[in-house]
């Protein structure tokens, strides 16, 4: 058996995996920044001119400026799961993934490496919207908070990407955890609406789902409101966000589904 001679970490190993997940990304811009982009912008541009003017004030705000950090959220942590999942599955379909798993990275290599790719796509996609969210909004009332649900949104679904790809076998299965988990949950957890308006049942079953306190989360960064604590919502999502990348380290070193 070979012996790392790398130290503890494989740094320039961790470092060139890394570097291939954001080029990969960047070599389609326009299919992976440019085009959430302009999802985000027809999303409030619609709302804006069908009900735009006829709704109320949500949480105190014009329903815009309450609508425009949810997108934002939808849209980073939509771009996160798909950065994983189609790198690992596409090498997986392919046949290369054996180039990823014969170099000497670890399991926690391996999982920082895509995560890194996942990180850098929603920042990639957050900063744009972001910018112009502050400036309709006229400035951000908690960027700190903001910066970092954006970032904790885009682990978390980046690891969830991951397991999708490592538990998918084709195209087709993958796609159907997008179509029918990932983007429901993006739906259903008060990017459009506030979730007093639910009742009681749904409302209490929306608190399960960690997407919720993403998106209110970046609610609260943005326009300083939201529907529960910020802190409630960063334990929640931190704790989510640990399970989710432990058991993504774990099919790494037992090679899960990866060595078939």
């Amino acid at each position: 058996m070979g012996v790392r001679r790398f130290g503890r970490w494989n740094m320039l190993g961790l470092y060139t995996l890394a570097q291939r997940e954001m080029r990969r990304f960047l070599a389609v811009w326009t299919q992976t920044l440019a085009a959430p982009l302009i999802t985000a912008g027809l999303f409030l541009a619609v709302f804006a001119l069908a009900i735009g003017p006829a709704r109320g004030d949500v949480m105190g705000v014009p329903f815009i400026q309450f609508l425009a950090p949810g997108i934002l959220m939808m849209t980073v942590i939509q771009n996160a799961f798909a950065n994983t999942s189609s790198s690992i599955m596409t090498a997986k379909v392919q046949g290369n993934i054996v180039d990823t798993l014969m170099p000497p990275l670890s399991p926690a290599e391996l999982l920082l490496g895509y995560l890194a790719g996942a990180i850098g796509r929603g920042l990639f996609v957050a900063v744009p919207i972001g910018i112009a969210t502050a400036f309709f909004l006229g400035g951000v009332a908690h960027p700190f908070w903001a910066l970092i649900y954006v970032v904790l949104g885009s682990a978390f679904m980046g690891g969830v990407g991951i397991l999708t790809a490592i538990v998918a076998t084709k195209f087709d299965q993958q796609a159907a955890i997008s179509n029918f988990i990932i983007q429901p949950l993006s739906f259903l957890s008060g990017t459009f609406y506030s979730i007093e308006a639910l009742p009681r049942p749904i409302y209490f079953a929306t608190h399960a789902n960690p997407v919720f306190y993403l998106i209110d989360g970046a609610r609260y960064g943005f326009i300083g409101r939201s529907d529960s604590s910020p802190w409630l919502g960063l334990g929640v999502c931190a704790l989510a966000t640990a399970l989710v990348l432990a058991l993504g380290w774990h099919w790494f070193r037992s090679g899960y589904r990866m060595k078939e």
